[in-house]
């Protein structure tokens, strides 16, 4: 074999072709319960980096009738359609490092040992919609969000953090004479890949079993990228939906007014139904200072401090006053009983970098909530994060999924669905 033949690495087949496989991914394997009907089922994801404060985020009792915490009592007003869980986690350890696996249960460096490599909720979801919505997934957040968001491809699929861009992404369809040229770009985006698929195949002969997996890998994101083209092409000359506010410019603001504005447009997208599966993520460096406080990063490693964790009440209760404010949003649109709202982190105390008992709730979906459930704490008896991932994602349409990261069956303290 020619070295030219050995010089076409997944890097230089990218490459030459003028390609970004990093785009997110949107496999169609199947539709979600619900998709062409008036009620489809939708899903939303709200991760924060650093966590909360134990303290102020876990009642004390279990069942409906607990006393809310300073972090839940913003929720209050939807108590009977949320269910907060306590001593869920996913095993992980590594901080900062391990956030990432809030929506997978699995570190992206660990992946390849698991068949659906590190895919996140969202994602898995957003594979069972589909085409069917103009987008299959929305991911928004505040800097550079948390990392909770990968495809099965092993790539990362980064937040939105422009509202401006989001809006016009959703409401402002391109002149004709742009989405012809769009036409066209896909079109011959779609004849590359062809040429990267034949000449992998080729390349796939000389090599031994392990650079094999990793090209049936490549492979697998040149057969995504292709699937997520044809679908922008079903979608290209379909006029978008009109907008009930007026258009969000691209303007400088703060960083607490993006969280709302991120939260409404969010909103209007699943009313809009421009989507069905949508993300928000607040990353490390969000601006606490806007709300008269010490930085974030600054306030999680408290040392217990009363002052410091006084100030943290401040900002959780800020982000779930957001998320109240959200579902009340949902139900006055007449979609909150549809939309399963999963809320918390892939860090519980961020002063010790602990990945254990992650604070984690569920809104909305129809489902009969119990208030706060409380999981087995002994090591033999506990229950798995992913477990209640792989129930979420039945609940969404896929009841033929048996698994779902490192679940080892689905939820079992709580009926799902």
């Amino acid at each position: 074999m020619s070295n030219t033949v050995h010089r076409l690495t997944r890097r230089n087949l990218l490459h030459g072709a003028g390609l970004a496989l990093s785009l997110p991914v949107f496999q169609s394997l199947g539709q979600g319960k619900g998709v062409g009907d008036q009620s489809p089922r939708r899903l939303v994801c709200v991760g924060n980096h650093l966590g909360f404060y134990p303290g102020n985020f876990f009642p004390k009792t279990a069942g409906h009738n607990y006393v809310p915490t300073s972090t839940l009592k913003p929720l209050d007003m939807h108590r009977d359609a949320l269910t907060v869980f306590s001593n869920l986690d996913h095993g992980l350890n590594g901080g900062h490092g391990a956030v990432q696996g809030f929506l997978t249960s699995i570190k992206k460096e660990e992946a390849a040992g698991f068949p659906e490599k590190n895919i996140s909720l969202d994602q898995a979801a957003a594979e069972f919609v589909g085409s069917k919505t103009r987008f299959p997934s929305i991911n928004t957040g505040i800097v550079h969000g948390t990392d909770m968001c990968w495809t099965r491809a092993g790539v990362h699929v980064p937040p939105i953090n422009n509202p401006a861009m989001l809006f016009r992404g959703l409401f402002v369809s391109p002149p004709q004479s742009k989405a012809d040229v769009e036409h066209m770009r896909l079109e011959h985006r779609g004849s590359v890949l062809d040429v990267l698929r034949d000449s992998a195949r080729a390349l796939h002969r000389t090599l031994n079993t392990a650079d094999q997996d990793k090209l049936d890998q490549y492979l697998t994101s040149v057969r995504d990228v292709e699937r997520r083209l044809q679908m922008s092409k079903e979608w290209l000359h379909r006029p978008k939906p009109k907008p009930s506010i007026e258009e969000v410019l691209d303007e400088e603001r703060q960083q607490i007014d993006e969280v709302e504005l991120f939260y409404d447009l969010m909103a209007l997208a699943l009313q809009t139904d421009s989507t069905r599966v949508a993300t928000f993520e607040t990353g490390l460096g969000f601006r606490t200072s806007e709300l008269d406080l010490g930085s974030y990063h600054g306030l999680s490693h408290h040392g217990k401090s009363e002052d410091r964790i006084g100030q943290l009440q401040v900002v959780e209760a800020f982000l779930t006053t957001k998320l109240s404010n959200f579902l009340a949003r949902l139900k006055e649109a007449q979609v909150f009983d549809n939309t399963l709202v999963v809320f918390g982190s892939g860090m519980s105390d961020g002063s010790i970098h602990s990945n254990k008992n992650l604070p984690v709730l569920l809104a909305g979906g129809g489902l009969k909530h119990q208030g706060h459930v409380i999981c087995p704490e002994e090591q033999h008896k506990r229950v798995p994060l992913s477990n209640l991932w792989l129930s979420v994602l039945q609940w969404f349409g896929a009841e033929e999924a048996d698994r779902f990261g490192r679940s080892t069956g689905t939820f079992s303290p709580m009926e799902i669905g």
